[in-house]
């Protein structure tokens, strides 16, 4: 199975916007990468998000990119910024069918998540560079809970792939 994570886009600040939804910035992000896996050919089996505003709006962009139908994005507090990786994890085995699996979450929770599934670690010892829009993929062997890191790609090296 392969785990994507993707940190929403920039959001708009909370005194302008308590909700936080992305800023015309942050769907520029989005919307850049989207179409970037769009192009690789990615195809999610589901796709997770967090009830955060800007977290549904990255997992619906990307959702639309790649063909996933909308109504389908399973809204977690599992996807939420300071979520217990392990619980994360019981969420993602949930859909151990799926070939792919699309996390459209927060920091810190994806780096910790991320790390737990390479190391088991708790609390996490790994630190990624994980940015607004960037991508990162895991492969996850759901029988032991134990991932391998594929890629991670920041936002500037998608945009390159154009």
């Amino acid at each position: 199975m392969h785990i994507y994570l993707m940190q929403h886009g920039a959001c708009l600040p909370k005194e302008l916007d308590p909700q936080q939804p992305l800023s015309p910035v942050g769907r520029e992000q989005i919307e850049k990468s989207a179409a970037i896996l769009k192009n690789l050919g990615l195809r999610f089996g589901v796709i997770l998000a967090s009830p955060k505003t800007r977290s549904m709006e990255t997992a619906q962009i990307v959702a639309k990119a790649v063909g996933y139908p909308a109504k389908n994005i399973v809204c977690s507090d599992a996807i939420k910024p300071m979520a217990d990786a392990k619980k994360t994890t019981d969420l993602i085995l949930q859909y151990e069918d799926a070939e792919s699996v699309f996390i459209a979450g927060h920091l810190p929770s994806l780096n910790n998540l991320a790390s737990y599934l390479l190391l088991q670690d708790v609390p996490p010892t790994l630190h990624f560079g994980i940015e607004n829009g960037g991508i990162m993929r895991i492969s996850l062997e759901a029988q032991h809970r134990r991932g391998a890191l594929d890629w991670l790609l920041p936002p500037r090296f998608l945009n390159l792939m154009r």
